[in-house]
């Protein structure tokens, strides 16, 4: 019996070979140019990051991000807005991961599932600076060639290209309603 005389085959495909997610929660101090009286408001823009995979089983992600912090001070009689960014390198370990795919090359994908976002922001108790609660979260998938093993119909039809009828007759070009669309809006 030949190769080709065997039930199942080898296929080799591109596929998600390994995915991960992390969540993270961490806490920033910014020291403004004066003392805080209260804190007005905080928000987190400029969210920048790349992906690779560093070992077999773990996703690196460094990114950046500003925290914007608007404070009045001076016993609440001015305002002023500090701008920190904040550099942060995440190491996502992935939880499912196929051990038989076939060679180095690998893609990764990561999907922010949480955007950086204040959760809390608020002046030290020393009273000149301020403590900012962030978090984020990350979904990463790595992509990579794998082989998959495919059961073969032994008794499987091999259709030709003529035994396809892919024209259309005059009679079914007729049938053709070319309003369907203004017929279904109607309803």
């Amino acid at each position: 019996m030949s190769y080709l005389d065997q039930q199942y085959r080898e296929i080799i495909t591109k596929a998600v070979i390994g995915k991960g997610r992390k969540f993270k929660q961490e806490t920033n101090t910014i020291t403004p140019a004066h003392r805080p009286s209260s804190i007005l408001g905080c928000w987190i823009i400029n969210h920048n990051y790349h992906a690779k995979l560093v070992k077999k089983d773990t996703v690196e992600i460094k990114g950046s991000y500003d925290i914007n912090v608007w404070y009045a001070y001076n016993d609440n009689t001015k305002t002023e807005v500090v701008t920190e960014r904040v550099e942060y390198c995440d190491h996502v370990p992935l939880s499912i991961r196929d051990k038989h795919h076939i060679g180095d090359e690998c893609e990764v994908i990561a999907k922010v599932i949480q955007q950086p976002n204040c959760l809390e922001c608020s002046i030290e108790t020393k009273g000149n600076k301020i403590k900012v609660d962030a978090e984020r979260e990350f979904l990463v998938e790595v992509i990579g060639e794998t082989k998959i093993s495919v059961k073969v119909d032994p008794k499987g039809k091999v259709y030709d290209d003529e035994d396809w009828d892919l024209a259309i007759s005059d009679d079914e070009f007729d049938d053709i309603d070319p309003d369907f669309l203004d017929d279904h809006e109607e309803e």
